[in-house]
């Protein structure tokens, strides 16, 4: 059975897929995140360097698919329900193929995160909807980008308001390169610079162009790589290559430091009024949030982006607290359970 291939036709073809790229990057978050709080760090600390460097990575992204969307005349939107699906999910307009959970670190959630990041190969074809691989669908972008731009002109594509992107000054961290975007170079760079963080800087090669930000004297391969020299314990060095995998030195990866986490809780799962459900709730509320401080910040107010980084380590104390507390079942801690909580509901 064969796959018609989907293209980006009409300037609203593309700003819808520029909305959906940032639902995309946003998907990764979540689990990324469970991943990462569920580490005794302690004990895996290289994962957990590797999983916080990768989400770092995937804000930026999500920075640049706004930036993408406001110079075409688009309207970023994170604050809705369909940024935080009910768990597990597959990944956002792809073929399906992609199931997401909320898992503590460990075997599964590795392969989870490389099936998330599958390079594509060479022979792929762009494909706007039904991807298999995120790389199709920014490969998509691209070539309707450089199609309308050849039939409308680069004005007419590109006819946001400048001051509604964003600079370094509002997204500074290690982790890239955050790209104001107002001409087709311009946005060639920031779809470029979103695909060589995830799949490397060509089909063929593991290597993202920087530096480790955790290891500097190192040249940085990408997420997926990252996640291959985790499953295989072992660095890439320099003259490796995707087909000889790493043969670097040896990384330290503890299955057993590990929390036991409950996978994809719901607060549902717990009784009202329960000390879990109240903290899974007070969770929910600052992850919404979140949405909502990013989406002001994507719309014209990028000093936001500071209020939103506060956010963050909010969150992060709250699911501390989480793991700390026992579900019931003898066996499980609580996690933060990612659900969407509407605007009226919140506390």
């Amino acid at each position: 059975m064969t796959t018609s291939i989907v293209t980006i036709e009409t300037l609203d073809d593309l700003r819808t897929h520029l909305q959906w790229a940032i639902e995309l990057e946003h998907s990764t978050i979540p689990p990324y995140l469970y991943a990462l709080y569920s580490l005794d760090i302690d004990r895996n600390l290289e994962a957990s360097q590797v999983i916080s460097s990768v989400f770092v990575e995937e804000m930026l992204h999500l920075a640049l698919a706004a930036n993408l969307l406001n110079a075409v005349g688009g309207t970023p939107s994170l604050d809705k329900p369909e940024l935080l699906p009910p768990y597990p999910h597959t990944l956002p307009h792809s073929d399906s193929s992609i199931r997401i959970d909320l898992a503590p670190f460990g075997a599964a959630a590795l392969e989870m995160f490389l099936v998330i990041e599958t390079p594509a190969t060479a022979e792929a074809l762009p494909q706007a909807d039904g991807y298999h691989t995120i790389g199709q669908f920014y490969a998509a972008i691209e070539t309707g980008l450089r199609t309308l731009c050849g039939t409308l002109g680069e004005g007419a594509v590109f006819c946001g308001e400048p001051k509604r992107q964003l600079h370094e000054i509002h997204f500074s961290s290690t982790a890239g390169n955050i790209i104001p975007v107002t001409d087709l170079a311009s946005a060639l760079d920031a779809l470029k610079e979103i695909v060589e963080q995830g799949e490397g800087a060509a089909r063929t090669d593991a290597w993202d162009g920087k530096k480790d930000v955790f290891h500097p004297q190192l040249d940085e391969v990408a997420h997926y790589y990252r996640f291959i020299e985790l499953k295989q314990r072992r660095r890439f060095r320099t003259g490796d290559t995707p087909q000889t995998g790493p043969t670097g030195e040896a990384i330290a990866v503890d299955f057993d430091g590990v929390r036991p986490m409950r996978i994809n809780p719901k607060v549902a799962d717990l009784p009202a009024g329960s000390a879990v459900r109240i903290a899974q709730e007070q969770f929910n509320n600052t992850y919404c949030l979140l949405l909502y401080l990013l989406e002001d910040a994507f719309n014209g107010n990028p000093t936001e982006m500071n209020t939103a980084i506060g956010a963050m380590f909010t969150l992060k104390a709250q699911a501390q607290a989480l793991m700390a507390m026992p579900t019931g079942d003898g066996v499980t801690t609580a996690g933060p359970t990612f659900e969407y909580v509407p605007l009226d509901d919140r506390s």
